[in-house]
């Protein structure tokens, strides 16, 4: 069993042009319950962070919802992710993840937030907030 928390709020998943740069806005004053990630390859930079974050100049898919693993991962540990990901999938809840050195993330549609969460309870999971 693992504990999930709700993140406050609604996220985004965006795509911006190689080479472009971050804006300030993405990290300044960054709340204490809120999370930013930025991935780059050569097609293009990929961010995922609060709504009102999200550039200006982004292909931005809103409306998710981010849950975030409360405990720290192990990063030797197998199949925290699958725990997650797997009760979504048979629940046909959509699922973005990304991963920092402490933990994991998933984000769903706001509007399956509660079938989602409701999969992860049943699969014996506890989501908190």
């Amino acid at each position: 069993m693992l504990d999930i928390a709700l993140l406050p709020g609604e996220y985004a998943v965006c795509r911006l042009t190689a080479g472009v740069a971050l804006p300030h806005a993405l990290s300044d004053g960054l709340g204490h319950d809120e999370v930013v990630t930025v991935s780059w390859t050569a097609d293009g930079i990929s961010v995922i962070c609060p709504a009102g974050r999200a550039p200006s100049q982004a292909v931005v898919e809103t409306d998710w919802r981010c849950l975030r693993v409360a405990d720290p991962v192990d990063l030797a540990g197998t199949g925290t992710l699958a725990a997650l990901v797997d009760p979504l999938a048979e629940a046909r809840v959509s699922v973005v993840t990304f991963s920092t050195f402490d933990t994991d993330y998933l984000l769903v549609p706001a509007v399956r937030l509660v079938e989602g969460t409701a999969a992860l309870q049943r699969a014996g999971h506890r989501v908190l907030g």
